[in-house]
């Protein structure tokens, strides 16, 4: 009779072994590498920023951060729900031969597409702040709502030209025609099948995109705001953003002392103490843009999109 081998018990390489595969398959996974790199990022400035940024600087620079990426948040939320309501929509009412209502919706949809984003998101604000002018808007969550609002008009277009894409390739597949055999209703099959089980990484990968195209369309108008290139809606306490932080007086000349270290090496130092709300807006912003760039990326290499 063979007696039977003794259980192995763990070692120190064994342990090893493991951490090492983890860290490797982490690694491969370079979505939630740079996911994590970019919390670490802002986890270390913050943390900079309690102990050498002045109180009143630093509550600025928390509404600054909240604001944009809960607006970002919030144009997610909406871009879906528009994106999936014209896309499907405009299927079916394609389907169901209604060329009236098809024709419509088509024009509609080219129109908003003719006009150029910045432009339209710029209309946007003008409009919001007619109503705050006009006494029709007072609450700062209103504002914030109306802002998402504005930028998703302006950016659904790309959520619903990528169902329209998933929908016209599956429909080129047997499975379509087979489920239409076995008596499944096309609005399950579009939606269940197609878009749910067969899409939905590429519709959370172009989320991320649109995520990183808020923060930037964001940023770049409330600077255009804040330098005054209107004097009504600069003359509007609009909600703080990155983009209005770093249009601030007080920031542009912190961006500035980066080109006197350029001449004065010696000052470089100083840009992390004396020049700290500068600094920390522009790398947010940069620091953010770079980091969805490259989880967008690695989420698309990670799932084969």
């Amino acid at each position: 009779m063979i007696a039977e081998r003794p259980p192995a018990y763990p070692t120190a390489s064994n342990h090893w072994a493991k951490w090492e595969h983890a860290l490797k398959t982490f690694y491969r996974q370079k979505d939630k590498l740079w996911l994590l790199i970019w919390l670490a990022g802002l986890g270390t400035l913050a943390l900079w920023d309690v102990f050498f940024l002045n109180k009143p600087a630093f509550l600025k620079l928390q509404q600054g951060v909240v604001n944009t990426f809960f607006v970002a948040l919030l144009v997610i939320f909406l871009t879906l729900f528009l994106g999936w309501a014209a896309g499907v929509g405009q299927y079916f009412l394609d389907q169901m031969r209604l060329r009236t209502p098809y024709f419509v919706a088509t024009f509609l949809l080219n129109l908003i597409r003719s006009i150029p984003q910045i432009v339209g998101i710029l209309i946007g604000y003008a409009l919001i702040t007619l109503g705050i002018q006009n006494g029709m808007i007072s609450n700062p969550a209103v504002i914030i709502f109306l802002t998402a609002f504005g930028i998703s008009l302006f950016v659904f277009l790309e959520l619903v030209d990528l169902i329209l894409e998933r929908i016209a390739y599956f429909k080129q597949r047997d499975f379509y025609n087979a489920m239409r055999v076995c008596g499944i209703s096309e609005k399950r099959i579009i939606n269940r099948e197609i878009l749910w089980k067969n899409s939905l990484a590429h519709i959370f990968n172009k989320l991320i995109s649109i995520f990183g195209m808020t923060i930037f369309l964001l940023c770049s108008i409330d600077f255009i705001i804040s330098v005054g290139l209107s004097g009504e809606i600069n003359a509007v306490n609009l909600p703080v953003t990155l983009g209005s932080l770093l249009a601030n007086i007080d920031s542009k000349q912190d961006i500035l002392a980066i080109g006197h270290t350029l001449t004065n090496p010696g000052y470089f130092p100083n840009l992390f103490f004396e020049h700290l709300q500068g600094i920390s807006v522009a790398f947010v912003i940069v620091f953010s843009l770079l980091c969805i760039y490259k989880i967008a990326n690695g989420f698309a290499q990670r799932h084969e999109l």
